[in-house]
């Protein structure tokens, strides 16, 4: 029989919820121990104990105490609600979900349980179960929009589109009131069951509706667009020109505006004259936009390319604008126009010096911006001439040697030289010359990452972290998910032979990734609660590609290949460090992987010793941070101890293959790891797809030749079927 609380001791009860809710876990344990003496027995208050526990990092305990508690009062919601939220935060979705309908069962009218129930449905993609609970929750509380909103998109993200739009118009009827015009859900809800009627394909429908329901939509610039691309879908040419011109003079230098209004008007690559016409109108009509003048030199050849261009880079040069050379590389891969560009700069140049005009004070512009368009022409891969590019780059620093864009292109230029030192010592000194950049700081950190000085990086970065962080700049660009240092950072010290901390920045990227997908149960309800379901549709299938992103990708390859070096030579790689285990060179390297451990925390003690010093009263707040964030393995060394190597690899391999399936390197790592693991059929699909992508790749070929052998020596001690297989496919 469950034990019954006394009036204030329920009142107690209500104080470690608020407690827990408000984060004051210390008070709300407290608060949980009074109660618990009386009533040792009581199961809610137990299972609260186990939340506030778990939120603490005793998770063990915290588990322990819950199943006690679940003993205690098995009929209690409390208690499997708390048990839920225990397997949800351990990321034991299934179990969570289990528990929340057990929950859900005892207490049928609790919206909190049902709430939690159907995030974690729609977190899973379980759309057939949020589909249920969020019908659920509007037979609940039919009178609040964001319910009818939330089953539209659970039948939205289910793939009824049609039963998703007749839940937006049902809702839409039962309203009597006219909505204010400043009513942002009522606008966003309209545009989204517009985005509904057009993924149907019913493009009429949504022009109509569009027209009709939604031009008091407080997004203009969204009905705007939509209106033409239907328009333009339609062929509805006249009008959807007319739309294509409104957008364009609301914002004259978005380039899609002009390339859509191209094509409405009918107008063929071949038709440079009256392609030109267009773009020479609104370059008059908006002296200040770059695209007009940009885009025609995409498609003008000859002469007209010439003249074009000439007028362009002039002005340009004129304005000293040091993005000209990233605005016009794409043309390179026209060989006339890769020819023509630097020649223009060329004479620039000598026009300025026929010229007798007086020298601008600004060093970036005229004569200078020349300078820097060849330097970078000279620099680029497909007109690379690297002895010119210095030469160019020298010239300029002469004219301005304060410019960090000149002295950043000479870092480039040396690093194309394969003098990764001196590159980075150059972009060091642009650094120099503008301390307060963020910019030139991280580049400059990224070089030194790249000439395998990785303490010296930490510290360059350090200049912009911020300085209370406990651990020091690691630690904060860690919490900021600065992921391109920690794939530079992991990469050099593979380079280094550090085997274990390589690993550990590998890992910290992908837990990273985890993090971004468990960032999503925040928005599932803010989204709704707010009227952001456009915003929201996007985010869950961007979330559903997360793992396309190139930064996950390049981690994961690198973990991949690092796993795989340390298969195939084990005795090779010691734990600690990654180093050759035999001989004075192994034991020269240990002694520099050691001396660099002892900088690295040093320069993070350092750190915090400095936070310390500026704000002493928060050393106490600091102290507690330190122990929630303790890693147990900080330096990776339980990582690089590992006895399966290629079972750890799969982690990173599994969700490489799945969202990057047409990069021929992530196959290739597929390959390479299920042929060692004697997954063959895995493997040969693997290889089936490189050869699909580059049929005529040196590393393809060799992988051909090695499953043949393989196969050739094993194919006998196979299963028949997968025999079968092997055979059709080599056949």
């Amino acid at each position: 029989m469950p034990q019954v609380l006394s009036t204030k001791e329920a009142n107690l009860f209500r104080q470690v919820i608020r407690d827990y809710e408000e984060k004051r876990y210390r008070a709300g344990l407290k608060a949980a121990e009074q109660i618990l003496k009386r009533n040792p027995k009581h199961g809610d208050t137990m299972s609260m104990k186990a939340l506030i526990m778990n939120a603490q990092g005793k998770t063990e305990e915290a588990f322990n105490l819950a199943k006690e508690a679940l003993k205690v009062d098995f009929k209690s919601h409390i208690c499997w609600h708390v048990y839920g939220i225990l397997y949800r935060t351990n990321k034991n979705f299934e179990e969570a979900i289990k528990a929340y309908k057990f929950a859900l069962k005892l207490e049928p009218e609790s919206q909190q349980i049902q709430r939690d129930l159907a995030i974690l449905q729609v977190q899973t993609r379980d759309y057939e179960g949020y589909v249920q609970s969020r019908f659920a929750m509007l037979k609940a509380r039919p009178q609040l929009r964001q319910n009818w909103t939330a089953l539209a998109i659970a039948h939205h993200l289910e793939g009824n589109l049609q039963e998703a739009e007749r839940i937006l118009t049902t809702y839409e009827k039962s309203v009597s009131a006219v909505p204010a015009k400043t009513d942002f859900e009522n606008s966003e809800a309209l545009l989204y069951k517009n985005s509904i009627i057009a993924e149907q394909g019913e493009t009429e429908r949504a022009l109509e509706h569009l027209e009709q329901e939604c031009k008091k939509c407080l997004d203009r610039l969204a009905v705007m667009e939509l209106r033409a691309r239907y328009l333009a879908k339609l062929g509805r040419k006249e009008e959807a020109e007319t739309a294509y011109r409104a957008l364009i003079d609301r914002n004259p230098d978005h380039t899609d505006y002009y390339k859509r209004l191209v094509e409405v008007l009918d107008l063929t690559a071949d038709d440079e004259a009256a392609q030109k016409a267009i773009f020479d109108e609104y370059s008059a009509k908006y002296p200040r936009s770059d695209a007009a003048r940009r885009l025609p030199l995409d498609f003008l050849t000859g002469d007209e390319f010439r003249s074009a261009a000439k007028a362009y880079l002039t002005l340009m040069f004129n304005k000293g604008v040091p993005s000209t050379f990233a605005n016009l590389k794409h043309l390179y891969s026209d060989s006339y126009k890769k020819e023509t560009l630097p020649s223009l700069a060329e004479e620039y140049l000598q026009e300025v010096k026929n010229s007798n005009a007086e020298a601008s004070s600004d060093s970036s512009k005229g004569e200078g911006a020349a300078l820097f368009f060849l330097a970078q022409h000279y620099n680029y891969y497909m007109s690379r001439d690297l002895a010119k590019a210095l030469e160019y780059v020298e010239k300029a620093i002469q004219l301005d040697p304060k410019s960090v864009d000149f002295q950043m292109t000479k870092a480039r230029i040396y690093k194309h030289q394969g003098d990764i030192a001196k590159a980075a010592e150059a972009m060091d000194q642009a650094r120099l010359l503008d301390t307060k950049d963020r910019y030139i700081n991280t580049k400059a950190a990224k070089y030194q990452l790249r000439n395998n000085e990785n303490e010296k990086a930490l510290n360059t970065l350090g200049l912009f972290t911020r300085a209370e962080t406990v651990g020091g700049p690691l630690a904060d660009l860690i919490d900021m998910q600065a992921m391109w240092f920690l794939t530079e950072d992991g990469e050099a010290w593979q380079r280094r032979g550090n085997v274990a901390l390589a690993l550990k920045r590998y890992h910290t990227v992908f837990n990273i990734f985890d993090i971004w997908q468990e960032d999503q149960f925040d928005f599932h309800s803010f989204s709704l609660r707010k009227g952001q379901i456009r915003a929201y549709m996007d985010m869950i299938r961007w979330e559903d590609k997360l793992r396309e992103h190139p930064f996950y990708f390049r981690a994961a390859l690198d973990a991949v290949n690092l796993y795989l070096s340390m298969y195939d030579k084990p005795e090779g790689l010691n734990g600690a460090n990654g180093n050759n285990a035999n001989g004075d060179d192994a034991a020269e390297k240990k002694k520099a992987a050691k001396k660099a451990k002892k900088e690295a925390q040093k320069a993070e003690k350092e750190a915090a010793e400095r936070a310390a010093k500026q704000n002493p009263n928060k050393a106490q707040k600091d102290k507690e941070e330190e122990v929630k964030k303790k890693d147990d393995d900080p330096n990776g060394v339980k990582l690089a101890e590992t006895k399966d190597p290629l079972g750890d690899a799969m982690k990173f391999l599994e969700p490489l293959l799945q969202f990057s399936p047409k990069n021929i390197e992530g196959q290739i790592a597929g390959f390479e790891v299920y042929i060692r693991r004697k997954k063959y059929l895995l493997a040969a699909k693997c290889l089936k797809a490189a050869q699909v992508l580059d049929k005529d790749h040196p590393k393809v070929q060799e992988l051909a030749a090695t499953m043949q052998k393989t196969i050739g020596d094993v194919l006998e001690s196979l299963p028949p079927k997968v025999q079968e297989v092997l055979k059709a496919e080599f056949a």
